[in-house]
């Protein structure tokens, strides 16, 4: 059920008209007159720029792990209200850095924030993997640091996922021990990207507790907030201990706020000093921020979210199993299922079908990533599957392409 927000289209762009300093004057009237002054190339830009979004709007999408819900009407409330220091680079930001803090037991110097938890990713790069440095992780995972790596001239140690497509633990171990002395970081995803599922408490203490402690550990956990695992638990607790450990977090998933890109870590404060010079200070807008503060106290929201999410990923797989097709058991808003087939082919026929689905995650290339999106979403992700494939086997390679 997508949550009705009394804070309307027209509301909000009232607060941009104040923010403009023209109150006085709706926000669609001043472009009304300006579309007049600028006469039909005006209003012609404005015409394409509606057509150039119809077709995504009308998609279900699937394809990037967002929240089909947007922000709950709290967050909007808080982010319409700051219009005003939309034209200001000193504006009072809130204390965002101190709600982060007290909302997860840490200290302001703790905590850095970050357009989004990417940055971070691209921070622990430029300050951790240079000099032609190592990187431990799992394959497939969320690749952003392999790809950041090769502008520091860092190189990957992949280790693959075991059969039942955990993370080994036990590679990563044996990789940075044999490599300790170039090994500049060692990454995990938690639950990991793609596959959904979680690396156990116990083998996170494991891997922690069996490496040199002076190697840095990105925990990445911009999932964390959709687990419902007893085996699972947040790093947090050896950044406290004073281990070198970064934990990388986002407001992108569960608070809805992808397209405002704001992110954080914690992390020991040596090491927060370490990153600070890698960070752009600027690349936070005054909507994230506030945005955020808002979405960190709305924790009803948060498990209305973790619910919805749960009951559509859960229903959503289980018609799949009873259709034939495999799924690895997801603690995520998302799920991968078997098509038995490459699923390049098949990420086009579910366009056409008007789902957008997930991107190839080699070598599982005959695995498909699926977003959980809104209750309507799924229903038509499951009419297009059903026409794509036969039941319990892929349709034949002719009819998977649209020969």
């Amino acid at each position: 059920m997508q949550q009705k927000s009394n804070v309307t289209r027209r509301s909000f762009m009232g607060g941009l008209a104040t923010a403009l300093g023209v109150a006085s004057i709706h926000p669609f009237e001043l472009a009304a007159q300006r579309g007049q002054r600028g006469g039909a190339a005006g209003a012609g830009a404005a015409s394409a720029a509606q057509a150039n979004r119809a077709p995504y709007d009308a998609m279900a999408k699937l394809a990037n792990n967002e929240n089909p819900y947007g922000p709950s009407e709290t967050v909007l409330k808080a982010m319409n209200d700051v219009w005003k220091y939309s034209n200001r680079y000193g504006y009072p930001d809130g204390g965002i850095r101190q709600a982060i803090a007290e909302a997860h037991g840490v200290k302001p110097e703790h905590v850095l924030i970050s357009a989004g938890s990417g940055e971070i990713l691209k921070l622990v790069d430029d300050t951790y993997l240079q000099n032609h440095k190592l990187v431990v992780g799992p394959d497939p995972t969320y690749n952003s640091v392999y790809q950041y790596m090769t502008n520091s001239k860092a190189t990957a140690i992949r280790i693959p996922l075991k059969k039942d497509y955990t993370t080994d633990i036990d590679g990563m171990i044996r990789a940075t021990k044999l490599h300790v002395r170039d090994v500049g970081l060692v990454y995990l995803c938690n639950p990991n990207n793609p596959t959904g599922n979680i690396v156990d408490k116990r083998e996170v203490a494991k891997l922690i507790n069996s490496i040199p402690e002076d190697v840095p550990v990105l925990m990445d956990e911009a999932y964390h907030h959709f687990v419902d695992n007893p085996n699972y638990e947040p790093s947090i607790k050896y950044v406290l201990e004073g281990r070198r450990i970064i934990v990388a977090r986002t407001f992108s998933k569960i608070a809805a706020l992808a397209g405002m890109r704001i992110g954080f870590a914690i992390a020991p404060p040596d090491m927060v000093n370490e990153m600070q010079p890698f960070l752009n200070s600027s690349s936070l807008s005054a909507l994230a921020k506030y945005g955020a503060l808002a979405a960190l106290k709305d924790t009803a929201y948060e498990q209305k979210m973790k619910t919805l999410n749960k009951q559509l990923r859960d229903r959503t797989t289980s018609e799949l199993h009873a259709y034939g097709y495999e799924t690895i058991p997801s603690d995520a808003n998302f799920f991968m299922v078997s098509i038995k087939t490459d699923m390049g082919p098949i990420q086009q026929k579910f366009a056409e079908e008007g789902v957008l689905v997930g991107r190839r995650f080699s070598p599982m290339d005959t695995w498909l990533r699926v977003s959980v999106g809104s209750d309507d979403e799924m229903k038509r992700f499951m009419t297009a599957f059903k026409k794509i494939f036969q039941q319990g086997k892929p349709a034949s390679s002719a009819a998977a392409v649209g020969a």
